[in-house]
């Protein structure tokens, strides 16, 4: 625990407490290494919080706190695009806080998901994880996830349901915000009156769950504000730090928020992942994921109107152009494709590489801006770049997921069923959703 909180010092003493005036590259590396050290203490300070609350409810105060870069990040751009409504700086302000937003989430199910999937199997050879299942067969193996994530991919499917209308509107607006934020604050109930799961701790967790009640809830508790307070104070220096270096070797400022800033942001939440697989928790990673994913994609579009509203001084939708339009409903089409994926309660190695793949794809096209024609039946040679690659890799996402949301539909309503007997607490523990259904 001194290790990792001393990697917080640098940044802490230099920047924050003496205000020394670093480099920007210097910068961009101290907060970097500080977030790295503060996403190992809200590791330890959620696992410890299994003893006091329900796991589900702890691993869903993670998924918000380790995420925290991402909702300061966005909440930055929101904020200096009400400052002076109207202007190109504005404009350019909320077109960063969308792409940020939709860069973050995109990357959390192209990568983290897909990535997590493989390095599970990859670890279960040493650690024996029984989450993972053997096949027979070219990228066979499957990971098996909790039937406890059933309200997570219910309350997920539905936000992804909304999102496709938001970009309908005059832009993200009240109704957007009472929408999402009220789903997932509809989820942390239900979150917190979920069964109390207990599941034994190894190393830190283990030493802190030792401590009596007091102590523990108090340790606990600085543990989540201590790694809150750290990863905010780096967010913003770390983003301009971020905007200034790609304008130095010529990359666009959209693209650096979008991807490479993300990208950055998140890595605290993979770093906690990966660190849960390591320890053969790979279903307490995958419950972190998927939480992160709905507190992304409600509790960060929702909340984007008020922060605007707020340095505006009055109310006013964050207004989207045509291409932010293009990338929420790409984003959105993604999250469907990967909700059909786990809607049985696992992901094998196969759908881990089609993510990965098709964001990678759609990451390409993004990045490099080729364009490509191909023969379309009726409208002849159409060339898809820019706008209509965001189009075109959406209607890829929904033609495959809908073709296994047919296949799967009776799983889809038996999560429904599950997810309403968790609440109640009348299923058993490893009660499959066939077994709910029949």
């Amino acid at each position: 625990m001194f290790g990792a909180a001393f990697l917080t010092v640098p940044w802490l003493a230099l920047h924050t407490a003496l205000g020394v005036d670093l480099t920007t590259g210097v910068t961009v590396a101290l907060s970097g290494i500080a977030v790295l050290g503060a996403s190992f203490l809200l590791a330890w300070g959620a696992e410890t919080a299994e003893a006091d609350v329900p796991r589900a409810f702890a691993l869903a105060i993670l998924a918000v706190l380790a995420v925290a870069p991402e909702y300061a990040m966005d909440a930055l751009y929101a904020w200096e695009a009400g400052i002076n409504p109207g202007s190109p700086e504005s404009a350019e302000a909320a077109s960063l806080a969308v792409a940020n937003m939709t860069g973050a989430n995109r990357i959390l199910i192209g990568i983290g998901w897909s990535a997590i999937a493989l390095f599970t199997v990859y670890r279960a050879r040493d650690t024996g994880d029984e989450a993972v299942e053997s096949r027979p067969g070219f990228l066979a193996d499957v990971v098996r996830l909790d039937h406890g994530i059933a309200t997570e991919i219910l309350f997920l499917f539905a936000a992804t349901v909304f999102a496709f209308f938001v970009p309908l509107g005059a832009g993200i607006g009240a109704v957007d915000m009472v929408v999402l934020v009220g789903l997932y604050v509809t989820y942390i109930f239900v979150a917190m009156n979920s069964p109390h799961e207990d599941e034994e701790q190894i190393g830190v967790p283990a030493y802190l769950q030792s401590y009596r009640k007091p102590k523990r809830i108090a340790t606990t508790l600085a543990l989540f504000v201590f790694s809150g307070i750290v990863i905010l104070v780096a967010v913003e220096p770390f983003a301009h730090g971020l905007e200034a270096l790609g304008k130095s070797v010529g990359i666009p400022s959209f693209l650096m928020i979008q991807w490479v800033a993300p990208l950055a942001s998140e890595s605290p939440e993979l770093i906690v992942v990966a660190y849960l697989v390591n320890k053969a928790r790979s279903t307490a990673g995958f419950n972190a994921l998927i939480s992160s994913k709905l507190n992304q994609w409600t509790l960060l579009i929702g909340t984007l109107v008020l922060v605007y509203s707020l340095s505006v001084g009055s109310y006013a939708p964050l207004p989207l152009d045509t291409h932010q339009m293009g990338e929420l409903w790409l984003t959105a089409a993604q999250s469907y494709f990967a909700i059909a994926i786990l809607v049985t309660f696992s992901i094998s190695l196969r759908e881990a590489v089609a993510l990965l793949g098709l964001f990678l794809a759609q990451f390409v096209y993004s990045v490099t801006g080729l364009a490509l024609t191909l023969p379309v039946p009726g409208l002849g040679a159409v060339t898809f770049d820019g706008p209509t690659s965001l189009v075109g890799f959406s209607v890829v996402y929904l033609v495959v997921g809908t073709a296994l949301f047919v296949r799967r539909r009776r799983h889809l309503a038996a999560v429904a069923k599950l997810s309403v007997r968790r609440v109640r607490g009348d299923y058993g523990a490893n009660e499959t959703p066939a077994a709910v259904e029949d």
